[in-house]
């Protein structure tokens, strides 16, 4: 797949920037496609429960990770590589009370800072798509879990005959070095010896959500983007955003699920 050239430095500056309050702005503190509701699914079909010891991979501002340790009870370990996604996430999570069950670390998920066979759960949502090398990313995350862990995780995917310049286009508006297509994730689950126990095509439904934001953005939540980025830099988004929908439509470029066992 071709890459576009984009590191974890540019990156952490868009998510240090406006980029990171643009999302929020669109999708909630969860920041990612369908919020709160696919987390849970994710969670169910994890088997997350109170002893669960989890391990989120690009936390982000830690909304999934308030949410799992406030909805199980369970341990949830945040790692991000931008600053300001760090320092707020534990300011929100301090504010929540819930110091106790979410620990959040500034880090590299291609050099992940804990010890072989430390989490039960693996999990990332939609944001996998930024880390510039999957398959290390594929192989720290099977390090990390323990024997029977279960690796749970969404991402922006890649439909396998897309064109070229619609996923370059996609991945140059997005800044994601690059991303994968549904079995590519697959493959790289089971080179690193873990079992694939599902996948799932999400793209239809992802053009359906993308709809909605595409909506909020152009109606009650324009005013407030604008503020934030300025006119013209509003409209580049909101073509962009559009130029996404469409892919999607097509059944080129979207969202899967896939979850795994060690």
């Amino acid at each position: 797949m071709k890459k576009t050239g984009v590191t974890v430095g540019d990156v952490n500056a868009a998510y240090d920037g406006a980029i990171g309050q643009v999302w929020e702005i669109l999708m909630g503190e969860f920041i990612h496609v369908g919020g709160v509701d696919e987390s849970r699914v994710l969670a169910e079909k994890a088997g997350i429960r109170q002893d669960s010891h989890v391990l989120d991979i690009c936390s982000a501002l830690g909304g999934p990770a308030r949410f799992l340790a406030k909805t199980y009870g369970c341990r949830v370990a945040g790692l991000d590589a931008t600053l300001t996604m760090h320092l707020e996430s534990k300011k929100r999570t301090e504010a929540a009370g819930l110091s106790d069950l979410v620990t959040y670390r500034l880090g590299n998920a291609l050099d992940i800072p804990f010890a072989d066979g430390t989490f039960d759960v693996v999990w990332g949502e939609d944001a996998w798509c930024y880390i510039t090398d999957k398959d290390r990313l594929i192989a720290e995350a099977a390090r990390v879990l323990k024997p029977g862990g279960t690796l749970a995780f969404t991402d922006w995917i890649q439909a396998s005959k897309a064109p070229e310049e619609v996923v370059t286009r996609i991945n140059t508006f997005m800044i994601f070095p690059d991303v994968q297509t549904l079995d590519g994730y697959a493959a790289l689950c089971k080179k690193q010896g873990l079992k694939v126990t599902g996948t799932e095509d999400l793209t239809a439904q992802f053009a359906r959500l993308c709809e909605g934001y595409i909506q909020q953005a152009g109606g009650p939540l324009k005013d407030q983007i604008v503020a934030l980025v300025g006119p013209e830099v509003f409209g580049q988004l909101a073509g962009e955003m559009v130029f996404m929908w469409e892919a999607a439509k097509r059944g080129e470029f979207g969202r899967g699920r896939i979850l795994a066992k060690k």
